[in-house]
């Protein structure tokens, strides 16, 4: 086992929530809304600055490393302190809770309400309510095109559970854990490459989950550091991302200034033009940078005034409510294009942002305390059960991560999500 003295500065408890990382869902849905809106009014195309709205797609990146880092950290935690595997039917069962009911529901209002979605197949029904619309060309239906990024953290969530007990092994050996949670990397990289001989289709295959694989991976890496430096068992290598962390401003203007450099040609087209293998691949190394660094001071270090910021009421009550704004804001621009009898590609900017967040919030706010919350809440109450002897009650539960979120241009681009 490699070890390590622990950090001297203040750190949070190995066992805490890390709520800071809730406003994070914020930033990463917001910046979503505004990616799409971008294309809606065709400002990513027309404006000077339009590479900035077409790049905030950057918030699916957000999401993925988050989810990875999130979702891992249990696994991690428990086989650092000696407790037992979180149990994959409680894991599943939570994330079935913490996605479906709004999803489905979501998927419901939008294939009988939005006109463009009317008839709605059988196909279509069954595609989107099992998450497999991203697996055949041309499947995402209006108010749904969002959804890809979801399907394929949907995917992530389903093989997590056998990849942290690779990743784990018997025993907590920090180092070895990281390594094998960057093989995501090596995934991806095989990935890229089989679209850069043709083998793969650059409009389908970037949708699924090998293309993010090294997002996901990245947080699973950073979550088992993140574990390794709380319970003093980290390599002094790792304490660089704690000396990190006591640099927010350093991270996030370095996190800029590569959202700069991605913003230009060299991550491939604004519009739905999709991009070549070599410009994917830019895209999703400067994507995961930006994650990075917006997400190590925000989870490593000891406690700062940047955390008590993420971590006040208004900031997490929008991570909270986050999922619901990626699920809804899709449809509510499409209600303002109809209602105002706005052709594609017009519109402001500014004021169809600021209309799309307003509702956008306020379906979110009924979505959640309204179907997720009450059903959270039952599911739990049904599943709960005593501790096992030797269990500490306390054992931490799956953090929630909301997904992804973007449409095929936010998707892949779509997030590539547009």
């Amino acid at each position: 086992m490699s070890t390590a003295a622990a950090p001297t500065i203040p750190q949070t408890s190995v066992t805490d929530r890390l709520p800071a990382l809730d406003a994070l869902r914020a930033i990463g849905a917001v910046a979503v809304v505004g990616h799409h809106i971008g294309f809606q009014t065709a400002a990513t195309m027309n404006t000077p600055w339009g590479g900035w709205l077409a790049r905030l797609d950057v918030g699916v990146a957000i999401f993925f490393v988050l989810s990875g880092f999130l979702l891992f950290r249990p696994w991690a935690l428990n086989a650092a302190t000696g407790q037992a595997r979180p149990r994959t039917g409680r894991y599943l069962w939570r994330r079935a809770l913490r996605i479906l009911p709004a999803y489905w529901l979501a998927v419901l209002v939008c294939l009988i309400v939005l006109p463009q979605n009317r008839p709605a197949s059988a196909g279509d029904w069954i595609r989107h309510l099992t998450f497999t619309q991203i697996y055949e060309p041309g499947q995402l239906r209006s108010g749904l095109s969002q959804t890809w990024s979801l399907a394929t953290e949907v995917a992530f969530y389903l093989i997590l559970p056998l990849i942290a007990v690779l990743a784990v092994g018997r025993s907590w050996r920090p180092v070895r854990t990281v390594v094998i949670a960057c093989g995501g990397l090596l995934v991806t990289a095989g990935w890229l490459a089989l679209l850069g001989i043709g083998w793969l289709s650059n409009g389908l295959h970037t949708m699924w989950l090998p293309s993010y694989a090294a997002w996901f991976g990245a947080g699973m890496a950073l979550a088992a550091a993140h574990v390794a430096l709380r319970t003093g068992t980290a390599p002094a290598a790792f304490r660089v991302l704690d000396d990190l962390a006591s640099a927010p401003i350093a991270c996030w203007a370095a996190a800029v200034a590569v959202m700069a450099i991605a913003t230009t040609p060299i991550a491939g087209p604004r519009d739905l033009t999709g991009p070549t293998a070599a410009e994917f691949a830019v895209k999703l190394a400067l994507y995961l940078a930006i994650a990075t660094l917006i997400l190590i001071p925000v989870a490593f270090g000891g406690r700062t005034r940047v955390k008590e910021t993420f971590a006040a009421e208004p900031a997490r009550w929008l991570g909270t409510v986050s999922y619901g704004l990626f699920l809804w804001h899709p449809l509510v621009i499409e209600l303002i294009y109809l209602i105002d009898d706005r052709p594609l590609f017009t519109g402001g900017v500014f004021n169809t942002f600021a209309l799309t967040m307003v509702f956008g919030l306020m379906y979110a706010t009924v979505s959640y305390y309204g179907v997720e919350r009450p059903l959270q809440m039952l599911g739990s109450q049904r599943r709960k059960r005593p501790a096992r002897r030797g269990q500490a009650p306390g054992t931490p539960a799956v953090d929630v991560a909301a997904p992804a979120v973007a449409a095929p241009t936010v998707t892949p681009a779509p997030t590539v999500g547009t």
